[in-house]
């Protein structure tokens, strides 16, 4: 799929029309990344920096970057108004990918091994401490500056809340974690779902997409529709995500049916499923969801049964709505060719394939 979009500050990202998708990424990365790896660099010894910068450098999209400078073009802004707080957006992301893998136990991410599991658990560990006093040196650093720093501490305060739904939504493991043992959801039903899709996930492109409209001082309602676009553009994105565990291809970067090894409930296609699976195979999915050690040939029974369901549509159809409440979120934009572009981003987001 290409993604047409010119950009509309010529003289910042280039001077390259009609790029495809893959190139649209690379100028955001080209201009995000050096204020990244500038603000990771501050204050850390030349030793220090091959750790910090290890996640940064396994690729990514640079969505949420992405989407702060598309909102703040929208909004009459040019990309030096909101790059250095595009950069921490996209340091804070990170920092919730290096937390989350290790909660999860994650070995690989894009295609390569995780910070914790390439350097340990105690080194991933003091690169997210690093990560989060980074992310204070890119607030300090713009125009709006205990703004901005607000913003970075609500969303971190989100995707913490996120995270233990994650967690919680668990149906075994952790024994030696009490609070999970005792906390844990038995059944969830689709509120549940949306909710922690849209701490965990959704709230840092609500964030990004505010952020964007903030720094050129865009009028309030601009604001608000375009934090909407970017809530409703996060749970698609969630969504697809979920999608693509059970049906993604080796490009996705991550094993297969990694949500089934880590027993959840929440994603998206496992809790169709259970509600239209026999009674049979719905007891034996739950059974093997509570299994101390989850095999390969679990996996795949599981993933077996899902794909027998009708799980697949219903998720898509699900993010299929939340993509045109996206778009509906742009009509305050007037017909502009920056709506346009967040419009087809919004489409991106929903038909990856990674």
């Amino acid at each position: 799929m290409r993604w047409r979009y010119m950009p509309p500050d010529t003289e910042d990202l280039g001077n390259s029309f009609f790029m495809d998708l893959d190139a649209n990424f690379q100028h955001i990365a080209r201009k995000v990344d050096p204020v990244i790896k500038k603000l990771l660099a501050l204050g850390a010894e030349n030793k220090t920096r091959k750790l910090l910068f290890y996640q940064i450098e396994t690729g990514g999209k640079r969505l949420r970057p992405c989407l702060a400078i598309l909102c703040c073009f929208a909004c009459g802004g040019k990309v030096q108004d909101v790059l250095e707080a595009a950069a921490g957006l996209e340091i804070l992301h990170t920092y919730s990918l290096i937390i989350d893998d290790i909660i999860d136990h994650s070995d690989k991410r894009r295609g390569k091994l995780t910070t914790w599991r390439k350097f340990g658990r105690s080194f991933a560990e003091c690169v997210g401490m690093d990560y989060g006093a980074s992310l204070l040196e890119a607030a300090a650093r713009t125009s709006k500056p205990q703004l901005i720093a607000r913003i970075f501490a609500r969303t971190i305060k989100k995707i913490v809340e996120g995270e233990i739904l994650d967690i919680l939504f668990e149906q075994s493991g952790r024994v030696d974690e009490p609070y999970a043992t005792t906390h844990r959801f038995g059944k969830i039903t689709l509120q549940d779902y949306l909710g922690m899709a849209e701490k965990k996930t959704a709230f840092l492109f609500e964030s990004s997409c505010e952020i964007g409209a903030l720094m050129p001082k865009a009028p309030r309602r601009k604001i608000l529709a375009l934090k909407q676009y970017g809530r409703n553009v996060g749970i698609a994105f969630q969504i697809t995500d979920d999608i693509l565990d059970i049906y993604g291809t080796q490009e996705f970067g991550k094993p297969l049916g990694q949500d089934i090894r880590e027993r959840k409930l929440g994603n998206i296609l496992i809790f169709f499923a259970l509600q239209e699976l026999p009674f049979e195979k719905r007891t034996e999915v739950r059974r093997i969801l509570t299994k101390r050690v989850i095999t390969n040939s679990d996996v795949k029974r599981v993933s077996s049964y899902i794909q027998k369901t009708h799980g697949k549509e219903r998720a898509l159809a699900l993010a299929q709505m939340y993509i045109r409440r996206a778009k509906k979120n742009l009509v305050p934009l007037g017909l502009t060719p920056h709506r346009n572009a967040l419009e087809q981003l919004a489409d991106v987001i929903q038909r990856r394939e990674k």
